[in-house]
Order: C-alpha cells, then structure tokens, then sequence
C-alpha cells in the first residue's frame, strides 16, 4: 500500500501535500461509509428472516459501529498521509477524541440495549401490572442516571486531553478557593436530583403509570428522567416536577400498593329521605355497572346540617380512572332515583308561619294592666 501511496505522490505533485492528505483521509472516510452500508445491508438479508432481533440490535448498533469502521480506515491511512507534523498532530488529537467518544457512545447503547432486552419480559398494558411498574422504574431511573455519568465521564476524558484544561482543572482542585465553591453550588441542584433518582429508584415512592395527586393536580406518572418527572394530567396536559420534589414534599400516591381504589359520593337529602332504600338502589346499581369491582359498596348517614343530612356511598373500582367513572355513574343514577322516586327527600327550605296577634295579644303577652288590655279589646272591635 505503501508503493500506491509513493505512485499517487508522484502522479499529484502538483497537489500540495496537506491537501492530498486531507482528500485522502476524506477518501478513506467515504470507502468506510460505503463498506459499512453494503454490509449491513447484507446482514439485514442474511440475518433478517431467521431472527426477529437481530434487525433492531443491527439498527442500534449501525452507529457506533459507522464511527468505528470510519475511524479504523483513518487509523490505516493517517501514518501513510503526506502531512506535516503539526497537521498529523492536530489529527491524531482529534482521533483520539474521537475514539473516546465512540467508546461512550458503545456503553451508552450497550446499557440501552441490555435494559431494553431485560424490560420485555414486562407489560405495562395489563391490569395487574404492579411488579411490571416496578422493574420498570428501577431500570428506567438507573439507566439514565448511567448514561448521565457516561457522558460526564466521557466528556471529562475527553477535556483531559487537551493540556490548557487539564492545567485548569488541575489548578482548580489544587486550589480549592472561590472558584471551585462556586462550581459546587452551580452542580448541586444537577447532583441533588441525580442522588434524587437513585433513591426514587430503590425505595419508589413513585413508580411509571402511578395515579398522583401533586400541586392539587390529578394525573399519572409518564416518565422519569435523569432530573425530573412528567406527570401527564386528567386533561392531557403535562407538569414537570423536579426529582427532589418526590424526596422532600408530601404528595399522593393512589397506586403506591395496589391499583383497587375506593371511591365516595357524597349526597344532601331531606330528613324525610328513606335512607335503607337509597342503599338498596346503591346495591343495585353498583351490581349493574362494569366499572365495579365487587368488593365495596356502603351507603351512611355521615352527618347533619340544619337543613339536610349527608350521605356517602362508597364503592371500589380496579384502577383510578374506573374509580372516577363508577363515582359519575351512581351519582348521576341515585340523583335521577331521589328525583323520581322520592321527590320528598330533595333538599327544602322549612318555615313556621304564626297566626297574626291583634292589639290585645300583643298586650296579653307583655303582661299589662286589666284596664289597658279593656282598652285594646275596644279598639279592636
């Protein structure tokens, strides 16, 4: 090869020798690209129609794999490259930097890989998904919290090669004055919701598809990032909670143990209402709805107001989203059965009326003399 390289410098001499080493890289670049698609290309039909996976490992890998082709054909061709040597310096940092990269790019897709391959054992689409939740929020949390510190790690090495920042940084730690107090506290709130993730990760107070209640808000879990959550609300929009949030404040959590929730109703009737058929009808319609999942259903007299009595039915549901449609769907029915069958136990306004007192009662009552109640028994007549 070393020949075919002699042979082109004499046949380009022309060309000055930076520019034909450059093109030459260039070149070498190119034929890698080339080779690499042909070659996968080929996998893809040979591989393809035997095994289902192989496909997709080939697609997330195709990456990684083009930069390390790429960077293989400038490792061959960079030392027979008629370059001077600042410019052959200049490159060989460059490569450098570049296999670096390429190495964190592989562990990055090496840990998206394996936790993808290890999540589908799980389904999230099934009722009973608690222990699929689970997995899924460990592995979640700490594969960004891994790919997090990749990058760092990677970015770091990378810096480290170049002589003016690693005499930085080496003087920077050295010191340990204002400036590296200062990039302390700029990093806490990234670091404070890194160590947030791990512990969300162990002790999940939270998982993905949990039912919360935060900021008064109504909603479920989405997604957990490296540093914050998304909470995807009753009305498709979505609120962004740092990590710390779920470390540090209360919130509710509707499906921390289990899915099965029970729902309350609460209902004002009259004192006249006739409570035992109220909860029969409760019974009834409970039984009648899909969204119910038999196990609780309750009807009481909670408590007294000066004009009516309030009831509270409670009934259990499988998820929250059927709790709030089974809490709609028998409010909605025993207001139409108390309107309907028992119009009297509607809420009402009650009033004694008096019968009118004439001068003489009114002197009756207050308890004067014989002689002025005479006189306003006279006037009344």
């Amino acid at each position: 090869m070393r020949d075919v390289m002699v042979e082109l410098e004499h046949t380009f001499c022309w060309v000055p020798d930076w520019v034909f080493g450059l093109v030459l890289i260039t070149a070498a670049i190119a034929a890698a690209l080339v080779v690499h698609a042909i070659a996968q290309r080929l996998v893809h039909r040979m591989v393809g129609s035997k095994n289902a996976v192989a496909p997709q490992l080939l697609d997330r890998t195709s990456g990684p794999s083009r930069l390390a082709l790429c960077l293989a054909a400038v490792a061959l061709v960079l030392p027979l490259a008629p370059l001077d040597d600042l410019l052959r310096q200049t490159l060989s940092h460059f490569f450098g930097v570049a296999v670096i990269a390429l190495v964190g790019w592989i562990s990055i897709r090496a840990v998206d890989m394996a936790s993808g391959r290890y999540l589908d054992r799980f389904r999230l689409d099934v009722a009973e998904n608690f222990l699929a939740r689970k997995h899924v929020t460990q592995v979640r949390v700490f594969k960004r919290v891994t790919d997090t510190l990749i990058v760092i790690i990677a970015v770091s090495t990378a810096l480290m090669t170049f002589d003016s920042v690693r005499q930085y940084g080496v003087s920077l730690f050295a010191s340990a004055g204002a400036a590296g107090l200062i990039v302390g506290l700029a990093a806490r709130p990234l670091l404070s919701n890194l160590i947030a993730g791990v512990q969300i990760a162990v002790t999940q107070p939270i998982r993905i598809e949990d039912a919360v209640i935060i900021e008064n808000e109504w909603g479920w879990v989405e997604d957990i990032a490296s540093t914050y959550v998304v909470i995807r609300l009753w009305d498709w929009r979505r609120m962004v909670v740092p990590l710390s949030y779920f470390i540090e404040r209360p919130f509710q959590n509707w499906t921390r143990d289990a899915q099965s929730l029970i729902g309350a109703i609460a209902l004002h009737v009259d004192y006249s209402a006739d409570v035992p058929a109220i909860r029969n009808r409760l019974e009834q319609v409970a039984k009648e709805s899909r969204l119910w999942d038999g196990a609780v259903v309750n009807l009481q007299v909670i408590d007294t107001h000066p004009r009516t009595i309030e009831l509270r039915a409670l009934v259990s549901a499988r998820n929250a989203p059927q709790s709030w449609d089974l809490r709609c769907e028998i409010r909605e029915k025993l207001l139409a059965f108390i309107r309907d069958e028992m119009p009297q136990a509607l809420p009402r306004d009650r009033a004694i009326l008096a019968p009118a007192v004439d001068d003489f009662g009114r002197a009756f009552l207050r308890g004067a003399p014989h002689h002025e109640r005479a006189a306003a028994s006279s006037r009344n007549q």
